[in-house]
C-alpha cells in the first residue's frame, strides 16, 4: 500500500479556515463543535511542526557574506 500523500500548509490552512466558518454557524451542535475544535488542535500542532521544519532550513546572510542556518 503507498504512503499516504502529506497535506500542504496551503491545504492544512483551507482546512483551518473551514473549521473556522462551521464553528461560527449556530446550527452545530456543542458535540460537533468539540469534534471540530479537537481536530483543528491536531491541525494547528501539524501546521506548527510543518513552520519549524521550514524555519530550520532557512539560511540568512550574516555580516560577512557567509550563509548561515536561521
Amino acid at each position: 500500500m503507498a504512503g499516504k500523500k502529506e497535506k500542504t500548509l496551503e491545504e492544512a490552512f483551507a482546512q483551518l479556515e473551514e473549521m473556522i466558518q462551521k464553528l461560527a454557524d449556530k446550527n452545530v451542535s456543542l458535540e460537533e463543535s468539540f469534534e471540530i475544535y479537537t481536530e483543528g488542535t491536531k491541525l494547528l500542532k501539524y501546521c506548527s511542526s510543518k513552520l519549524d521544519k521550514v524555519e530550520k532550513k532557512m539560511l540568512v546572510m550574516n555580516g560577512e557574506g557567509e550563509l548561515d542556518e536561521f
